[in-house]
């Protein structure tokens, strides 16, 4: 059931579902469905890493403890007495940092989990903006005007080589370690968090995906699915579907968020 929030003169609603897919052994991946406030959280355990499902657990857990803690204490009393938009970029920015140190403590202290590790996109609504936390391949995309728009850019090896020179569909389709994500939380004492600010409208709907998801189906071919139902839940399931009808090879989440009138 999808869950929803009024946030200024809107209401943001909230659907997700997350699948093993059709050739993983468990599924590693790890989504917050909002319960109190317009936040949501999709986070990838690195496929090859130990406890890559404690890894994204820890980070959704922490996530989610830290915005009910933080939401605690008013902006204006907050010691840097920073700018709302700049509040809320620190506020993202550190709480993914802390999901971080967790996971590279825990995995220091336990030998069965040395090496854990995840990806995160984490999207929170707060007067007419959004805040997007990102690290790794997992992705937030923007559907406006029956048109999608990827927001966030893959921390991958694939997408630091295209950038150095430009590639045939058929080479990045064929390239050989494109899966390969060159920043994940939990590999390294420090991480950098890339955090995007912009503004929300009416009709706006945006997608959280784990590279289940979009490494599976077209962009194109997940507008058209988004397009075609009215609820989120079933547009969520249907993702899903389709990205296990085209193969399954990973875990697959999926978490579509809508901006409404109240």
């Amino acid at each position: 059931m999808s869950i929803s929030f009024t946030v200024g003169p809107h209401r943001i609603r909230f659907a997700g579902r997350t699948d093993i897919g059709m050739v993983r052994a468990h599924n590693e991946d790890s989504l917050l469905i909002p319960s109190e406030m317009a936040l949501t959280v999709v986070s990838d355990g690195m496929g090859g890493h130990a406890a890559g499902d404690v890894a994204s657990q820890i980070t959704v857990a922490t996530l989610d403890e830290y915005y009910r803690d933080t939401a605690k204490s008013s902006p204006s009393t907050w010691p840097l007495k920073l700018p709302m938009a700049d509040y809320e970029r620190f506020r993202m920015a550190t709480g993914i940092k802390m999901a971080n140190s967790k996971i590279f403590e825990a995995a220091s202290a336990d030998a069965g989990k040395k090496g854990m590790g995840c990806t995160v996109v984490a999207v929170y609504f707060a007067q007419g903006r959004f805040y997007i936390g990102h690290v790794g391949d997992s992705r937030v995309y923007r559907i406006r005007d029956q048109r999608i728009q990827a927001l966030t850019d893959d921390h991958s090896l694939a997408n630091d080589y295209m950038r150095m020179r430009e590639m045939t569909s058929e080479e990045m389709v064929n390239f050989p370690q494109k899966n390969v994500v060159v920043r994940a939380l939990g590999l390294a004492e420090q991480v950098a968090v890339d955090v995007i600010i912009d503004e929300y409208h009416t009709g706006d709907m945006f997608l959280l995906c784990s590279d289940g998801l979009c490494g599976m189906l077209t962009d194109p071919q997940m507008l058209e699915i988004i397009l075609r139902y009215e609820s989120l839940d079933s547009g969520c399931s249907q993702l899903v579907r389709a990205a296990n009808d085209a193969g399954g090879n990973d875990n697959i989440t999926a978490v579509l968020v809508r901006v409404e009138r109240p």
